[in-house]
């Protein structure tokens, strides 16, 4: 099982750094540690920092080509596009992986004051 997450530019590989840190990101970032807990492969992009990985991927580049940036974030999953223009949550990305969410011994989460 694999999942490739294409973020749209960040300052930070996670995007958790800076005075406002999105909620959204924070929960993607506790999706991909407990989806890696359970055995799954994360791979992540910036197109900042991994544009070149980012242009090699055909799916990608052709979302890119046609919406623009505001298609970003990408989620593949084994191989197929998922989601695009938003993150999955962590119950649709285990809903569509075919594996129980994570009731207990969950990574801790960030909390954003």
């Amino acid at each position: 099982m694999k999942v490739e997450i294409y973020d749209p530019p960040m300052c930070c590989p996670t995007g958790l750094c800076g005075p406002a840190i999105d909620p959204d990101l924070i929960k993607m970032n506790d999706a991909i540690l407990a989806l890696k807990k359970q055995g799954v492969q994360v791979d992540r992009y910036n197109l900042r920092s991994d544009y070149a990985t980012i242009k090699d991927n055909a799916q990608v580049m052709a979302l890119v080509h046609k919406s623009g940036i505001k298609s970003l974030p990408i989620t593949i999953l084994n191989g197929t596009v998922f989601k695009s223009g938003q993150y999955p949550s962590y119950e649709e990305l285990c809903g569509a992986l075919g594996i129980e969410p994570l009731r207990t011994n969950k990574p801790i989460t960030l909390q954003v004051g």
